[in-house]
């Protein structure tokens, strides 16, 4: 609450003061026609007392409330500058976050789809503003230019587009994470989707074609790990063992659990071969690396136990060549 101007309050203080020793004066001067001098004296000197001091006060009071309104208004000052400094810090702390984010993508992913793909997923949240800060912080970045341009133009496309064409949009980024088999990602994006567009007829079709579509990629799976166990590629087989480990339900994996467990014996029969003529030849190196694969890839296995203990003196035998 503001205080009131110190002119109001001077003119207030100084009328009542005014009125009174007018009012004192007076009954000092009818007072002197029945007093003696010296009372006469005493009275005009209390009152010159009472009014110097009077005087005083009053100016000390006007003073006073000159520097308190003063002291009002600077505060309301520091109060506006920093309410205006903490939304500037907001902003600003906003922007450190983006940059951290985008430096991060590009100095630890040498994959630039991985950098379009979190500006996209700002973009399909609706969240422009956070969308085009990112963009900007890409741009500034050696040899990010042209990632930059093309990633403003999709945004720009997707703000001045209409609901149903921003839907489409979506979808069509969500196919691309289809053909990626982005299985996570893509289940993110068409939860985000049925949220954003509840009436769109395409996005309500998208939770059965991610099923149709993980489906059709566990067969494309099972029919090259049936041909590479059947050529006995088992490097092969155990790439493709590892992906496929994602769609088999419990019971498809136990149909399977034979034959994946032949394969790791192949495997692991062809690491301790290898391991074997590496020592014999005084491939020292070669030793270390097969070595250490095996305890990598088949910690339980009694052939791991055994080249443990051997790895300290590999490693020196490695070191010392």
């Amino acid at each position: 609450m503001e205080l009131k101007k110190p002119e109001h309050l001077w003119q207030i203080r100084w009328h009542f003061y005014f009125w009174a020793m007018t009012i004192i004066t007076a009954v000092v001067g009818i007072s002197a026609i029945f007093l003696s001098p010296l009372v006469i004296v005493f009275y005009v000197c209390l009152f010159l007392v009472g009014a110097v001091a009077t005087f005083a006060i009053l100016i000390l009071m006007y003073e006073s409330t000159k520097a308190l309104t003063e002291q009002n208004k600077k505060l309301d000052t520091v109060a506006t500058a920093m309410q205006q400094n903490e939304a500037l810090l907001g902003q600003i702390n906003s922007d450190i976050q983006l940059s951290e984010t985008v430096k991060n993508l590009i100095h630890h992913d040498t994959d630039r789809n991985r950098l379009k793909q979190a500006v996209i997923e700002r973009l399909h949240q609706q969240d422009f503003a956070a969308t085009y800060a990112m963009i900007d912080d890409i741009e500034c970045v050696v040899g990010y230019q042209q990632v930059a341009q093309e990633l403003r133009k999709r945004a720009n496309d997707y703000r001045n587009a209409t609901d149903n064409e921003r839907a489409n949009q979506v979808i069509a980024y969500i196919e691309k994470l289809f053909e990626q088999y982005q299985w996570t990602a893509a289940s993110v994006q068409i939860e985000r989707l049925l949220k954003k567009f509840p009436d769109s007829a395409r996005a309500k079709t998208m939770p059965q074609k991610l099923a149709e579509q993980k489906e059709n990629r566990k067969k494309e799976l099972l029919a090259v790990w049936d041909d590479a166990i059947k050529k006995q590629d088992t490097d092969h087989s155990l790439r493709i063992l590892k992906e496929l480990d994602l769609y088999l339900t419990p019971s498809e994996g136990l149909a399977l659990q034979e034959a994946a467990s032949d394969v790791f014996k192949n495997k692991l029969h062809n690491l301790g071969v290898r391991f074997s003529l590496a020592v014999s030849d005084k491939h020292w190196n070669e030793a270390l690396e097969t070595g250490d694969e095996i305890c990598r890839d088949f910690p339980n296995s009694k052939m791991s136990g055994e080249i443990r203990s051997k790895i300290p003196i590999l490693r020196e035998l490695a070191g010392n060549k």
